[in-house]
């Protein structure tokens, strides 16, 4: 009667999982090709951070008993995180957890399905090849790459898999963010013709872990690992912990918030990079041995690299010594604005009556009207589990069951890592960086941007 009854339930379970995959539009023969609705979906960690524990811990909890998944191991190269991690998961999950010493113990046992994955900037690319390597689908925090080398590396070793990979740019899981998308393609908005991209802080500690750094010690971590592919040097705490602060361990804000915020301009537009990138700015407040601006304003021309008349410009200013952290992002058109702090379209701006008469014109006004379904962007790194990150790690995890391809797939990461690497190329170089179609590379002054 067991056996029965387990059949039963069984059965009437796969039936109904089979009638949700086929209004979704999967055929059985489809359906039995991914991983089944009822088989748990175990997760590993690569990298006990703040983010993941501030974030992806959070929205994973949200969704993790509906659709089945599990998390069973942390990989960290740092024993006290590695420790930390087993520990807290432990205790959300209810079970024991594998502490792995590093990415290879965690793929040679073969723990795992899927990964997040949110460590140093630089890694992010390489660890997400490593990880599709092994077969795992991933969850891949920004910015995805940090040169271009690696850029295209991880980008062709994404697509010689089925793996599903979705990068950690959440705007791409907003509804707000769906209907300016929908609004600007359906012509309604007119050609783009400026966005201003804005994001200021004034926290003297952003990125810094002072209390922390006493406890690294070298013989805890293992520091050749970190390094990775970047050039040898003598171990250093405040570039192991506060690596967004210094090159070539990060961008810093190019990558850790202009990635977020090109994104939508690439989405909305549909043009993959800049046509040319110029920067400027320095170390004005905290000299504290940074080596990466805490202030920035970068000018990008976007449009056909074919036809130069065409197009519109992009701009990207950030400062770490003023501000309420409230990134604000307007495109403008000719008959007005599309303002994502406001989440509302309007004629702001927009070509009046007046002015258009003396041209012979018609005047050229948008309506005022509001994106639906808005949902405010959190902009902090700590976010506590924001809407927006949980819809996009739910996202992920429904395509890891439908094999979809996700809100932000590996695409967008490598359109958006182009973008802050031209950004960082003339902030390093001074010069106007532009892109190789042909080679994929970073091009100022008609050579390809090494660091």
């Amino acid at each position: 009667m067991k056996n029965s009854r387990r059949g039963f339930i069984k059965q009437t379970t796969m039936a109904g999982a089979g009638l949700l995959v086929a209004k979704a539009g999967f055929s059985a023969q489809s359906y039995r090709r991914i991983i089944g609705a009822n088989d748990r979906v175990r997760v590993g960690v690569v990298g006990f951070s703040d983010r993941h524990r501030s974030s992806h811990m959070p929205c994973f909890m949200n969704h993790y008993k509906e659709l089945n998944f599990d998390i069973v191991a942390v990989s960290d190269i740092w024993k006290k995180r590695r420790e930390e991690g087993a520990a807290q998961w432990k205790e959300k999950m209810g079970h024991d957890i594998v502490a792995c010493r590093n990415n290879e113990e965690l793929y040679s046992k073969k723990l795992a399905d899927a990964v997040f994955i949110s460590t140093a900037d630089f890694q992010h690319a390489l660890h997400a090849i490593e990880a599709v390597k092994a077969g795992c689908d991933v969850y891949c925090e920004k910015p995805f790459a940090e040169t271009m080398e690696d850029n295209r590396a991880a980008l062709k070793a994404i697509k010689a898999t089925d793996r599903i990979v979705q990068i950690g740019s959440q705007r791409r899981s907003g509804a707000n963010y769906h209907a300016a998308d929908e609004f600007i393609k359906s012509g309604k908005f007119g050609p783009i013709t400026m966005v201003e991209l804005t994001w200021n802080v004034n926290q003297p500690g952003r990125w810094r872990r002072p209390a922390l750094l006493k406890e690294l010690k070298e013989e805890d971590t293992d520091w050749k690992r970190f390094l990775m592919n970047r050039p040898f040097e003598a171990f250093d705490p405040r570039k192991y912990l506060e690596y967004r602060l210094f090159w070539p361990y990060s961008s810093g804000l190019p990558g850790q918030w202009m990635s977020h915020q090109i994104d939508t301009v690439h989405w909305f537009s549909g043009i993959p990079h800049p046509r040319s990138v110029v920067a400027n700015g320095g170390i004005y407040m905290w000299k504290d041995g940074r080596k990466n601006w805490d202030t920035i304003t970068a000018v990008m021309d976007y449009g056909p690299i074919n036809d130069p008349s065409t197009g519109f410009q992009v701009t990207f200013g950030s400062r770490m010594h003023n501000g309420d952290e409230k990134p604000s992002e307007i495109y403008f058109s000719n008959g007005g604005e599309l303002n994502l702090i406001t989440n509302t379209v309007s004629p702001k701006g927009g070509l009046t009556k007046r002015f258009a008469e003396d041209m012979g014109m018609q005047p050229n006004l948008l309506p005022e009207l509001s994106l639906s379904n808005t949902e405010a962007v959190v902009a902090s790194a700590n976010t506590g589990g924001d809407k927006l990150t949980s819809n996009h790690v739910r996202n992920w995890m429904e395509c890891i069951r439908s094999r979809k391809q996700p809100n932000a797939p590996v695409e967008a990461g490598y359109n958006h890592s182009i973008a802050t690497i031209m950004t960082n190329a003339a902030v390093h170089t001074g010069g106007k960086a532009t892109f190789d179609e042909k080679t994929q590379e970073v091009m100022v002054n008609g050579k390809p941007f090494k660091y």
